[in-house]
């Protein structure tokens, strides 16, 4: 197809997901799919699905059912030629995703990934989308959240460091309203009523500017070794957060969290050391 028959193909598509979103309900749009929309065949539907952007992809899903079950399969050619597109070569080829088996996974945890925009200035998000560097400043704590927050359901997410703690190495959750940079070598995540943090050097965990206690809550508990993923489970239902290490589940870290818009986040301090985050999605039961 042509750049100029991609374009329209493109418009036609925008002009039907509009008529959907337009129209109400997600149960209205799926209606059986009786108009030309509809009776699109897979292949086409799939090259033209091809052109369009995350977003759009999203809002295909409520035109009809024909289109719903062409983006259900989620390593289909649409979501590999996006993953494509929008992933880098390092992220698609390293071990970095390789508990997402799928396409779509992979471009859900890009999406949720440690945000360039929202972080202190002496860090910065690498190529591969999903790792943290922090640069050689003294006396600064530095940290980022996640590009998305959560005000409902469940959500995991791996993290992981590839060089040295430093004295504090801190990952959590944070409001929009918690500092990502202050002065010295501290705990940040935690420092105040605006973020909850698991510090890895100590395990001692960190709200308020207080420690509320060690974690695990075990005698002689592990010191975290660098590589090894830690996995991250907020629960916005029942307002906990909990962590696993390796398939061992650690317990809950912290009960009564607020109603509130809350993101992944991380603190460190040592210089040229680097933190990656990878968004797993709803957590598997059990």
């Amino acid at each position: 197809m042509s750049g100029v028959a991609g374009a329209g193909a493109c418009a036609s598509v925008g002009a039907a997901t509009a008529s959907c979103t337009s129209a109400g309900s997600t149960s209205g749009a799926l209606c059986g799919g009786s108009g030309i929309a509809g009776r699109l065949p897979t292949r086409v539907l799939e090259h033209i699905f091809s052109y369009l952007e995350l977003s759009d992809l999203t809002k295909c899903f409520l035109v009809c059912w024909h289109w719903n079950h062409c983006l259900a399969d989620e390593n289909s050619e649409v979501w590999r030629s996006l993953c494509a597109r929008l992933l880098s070569e390092e992220a698609l080829r390293s071990d970095i995703l390789c508990n997402l088996p799928t396409h779509r996974g992979k471009l859900k945890s890009f999406q949720h990934a440690l945000s360039s925009h929202d972080c202190s200035r002496n860090v910065y998000v690498k190529k591969n989308g999903f790792t943290l560097h922090r640069n050689p400043i003294a006396q600064s704590t530095d940290g980022a959240r996640g590009k998305i927050g959560f005000t409902e359901g469940r959500h995991a997410w791996e993290i992981w460091w590839e060089g040295p703690l430093g004295t504090v190495a801190v990952i959590g959750i944070a409001t929009k309203r918690a500092p990502m940079q202050c002065q010295g070598y501290v705990a940040l995540l935690g420092s105040d009523d605006q973020s909850w943090g698991w510090n890895l050097v100590d395990n001692n965990l960190l709200h308020n500017g207080e420690v509320n206690g060690n974690f695990p809550q075990c005698n002689n508990a592990p010191k975290y070794q660098i590589g090894e993923r830690i996995r991250v489970i907020l629960d916005m239902d029942d307002k906990t957060l909990a962590f696993e290490r390796g398939f061992e589940f650690l317990g809950v870290a912290f009960r009564g969290l607020p109603k509130a818009c809350l993101f992944p986040a991380v603190s460190a301090v040592y210089g040229n050391t680097e933190v990656t985050m990878v968004y797993l999605g709803k957590p598997l039961d059990g």
